[in-house]
């Protein structure tokens, strides 16, 4: 298996680590490793306990190495949290070239140009990512390489975030002996397979209702426009069960999966389940509708804060689209249609293995490395090889990340800067 074709993905969540291992094959994904671990170190996107965070990466990891029998070394890692900002940026260049045909080097120079701002000491430039080119005053271009023309612009959007969460996320995936090749934001990447192209240019609401927390993306003319973190998850159905039954937290979730509705009016009085309280030996009976009376109130919460969250957007022409794994509660889909009155549909992965909402963001970060290592003419995004060899641009970034953590050492932490 050429591991120039192996890309693998790591989605660090409040609820679950996830890696994922995906074969690009004649332009079509196969996915050949999963991993999941429990994860207790993540609090809204924050890392919260170093050592609890690395554990679950290393479980996480060792379970996808299992399934295809090799060592992971290199990860694209997912971004998210209210510690994320968006801005537009916008940079100019001439073309080098004494025929004036774009280059790569053009393109690296302009998003370099793209990234000249000011921001706060306290933040990083995490990611910019190109939404049109502009050679010579012809707009809506995506790959400027080998036209001809004399100026060459970008208009892109910088993904900026806390370098204190930056840092520490960094500082966990390295203590799990995994080499970081580039970091994305997850609803863009995300975005890559739970909207359509149309969508993205009418304008739609993406939903990830993930366990600590719920992130609303907007979409509009090709691009991300904005992004908002709401506080809320679902762990936090999670809790109402467990406070409601009287039951652990851990028993409140297998019930909330394998037994839960999120919309009374749709949940069953015949399917019922035999949950022991605590201090009690006595198993209580419980039905379907019962279960549903605790959930659908925090879903409900949710769903009319995210409709609050769009509705400063208007109509929104294409809908809204809902993933994560706060939605894979039976009902879900019918209860944010009675709530927020919108056009909605649940986007669920369509791969072997993994079609289910809550792997949304982890495919979605192999598609979205995979169509920027085609865009910049990279070799490769990331390899599961057991030999040190690296290709010429993963070993560039290497000594780029080593050297950026050195003066990390030297002065205050960060973390490095990737782009697309």
């Amino acid at each position: 298996m050429d591991s120039n074709e192996l890309y693998v993905s790591l989605d660090v969540g409040t609820a679950e680590v996830r890696v994922m291992i995906g074969e690009m094959s004649a332009g079509m994904l196969n996915i050949i490793g999963v991993g999941n671990a429990t994860s207790t170190g993540i609090k809204k996107g924050a890392v919260v306990d170093i050592d609890a965070t690395v554990k679950a990466i290393r479980q996480a990891v060792e379970k996808a190495e299992r399934m295809v029998g090799m060592s992971i070394k290199q990860v694209v890692v997912g971004i998210n949290g209210n510690h994320i900002d968006l801005h537009q940026s916008h940079g100019i260049v001439a073309v080098s070239s004494t025929n004036k045909e774009i280059t790569d080097e053009d393109i690296d120079r302009v998003k370099d140009a793209a990234s000249v701002v000011s921001i706060p000491h306290d933040r990083e430039i995490v990611d910019v990512v190109p939404l049109q080119y502009i050679v010579d005053g012809y707009d809506g271009i995506t790959d400027p390489t080998g036209m001809i023309g004399v100026r060459l612009e970008m208009e892109g959007l910088m993904v900026t975030g806390s370098k204190t969460v930056l840092h520490n996320l960094l500082r966990c995936v390295e203590k799990a002996n995994l080499e970081i090749i580039d970091i994305f934001l997850q609803p863009l990447a995300a975005g890559e397979i739970a909207v359509s192209d149309d969508e993205r240019s009418l304008g739609v609401g993406l939903v990830d209702v993930g366990g600590g927390q719920t992130t609303v993306s907007f979409f509009q003319h090709g691009g991300l426009v904005a992004t908002h973190v709401l506080p809320i998850g679902g762990m936090h159905v999670t809790s109402d069960l467990s406070a409601g039954l009287r039951t652990t937290m851990g028993q409140a979730e297998q019930v909330k999966i394998e037994h839960g509705h999120a919309f009374i009016d749709d949940a069953s009085n015949d399917v019922t389940t035999k949950i022991v309280p605590m201090g009690n030996h006595d198993g209580e009976e419980y039905s379907q509708q019962d279960l549903a009376h605790i959930i659908e109130p925090r879903m409900e919460e949710i769903f009319s804060l995210v409709e609050d969250t769009l509705s400063k957007y208007g109509d929104i022409p294409a809908g809204v689209v809902l993933t994560g794994g706060g939605v894979m509660i039976p009902g879900t889909l019918e209860l944010a249609r009675d709530v927020m009155g919108r056009n909605l549909r649940m986007a669920i992965p369509d791969y072997i293995g993994v079609r289910e909402p809550r792997y949304t963001n982890a495919v979605g970060l192999i598609e979205f490395a995979h169509k920027h290592v085609k865009m910049l003419s990279k070799e490769m995004v990331a390899a599961t090889a057991d030999t040190e060899e690296l290709p010429a641009e993963p070993a560039r970034k290497k000594r780029q990340a080593e050297k950026h953590v050195n003066e990390q050492n030297e002065n205050s932490p960060g973390v490095k800067k990737t782009r697309t």
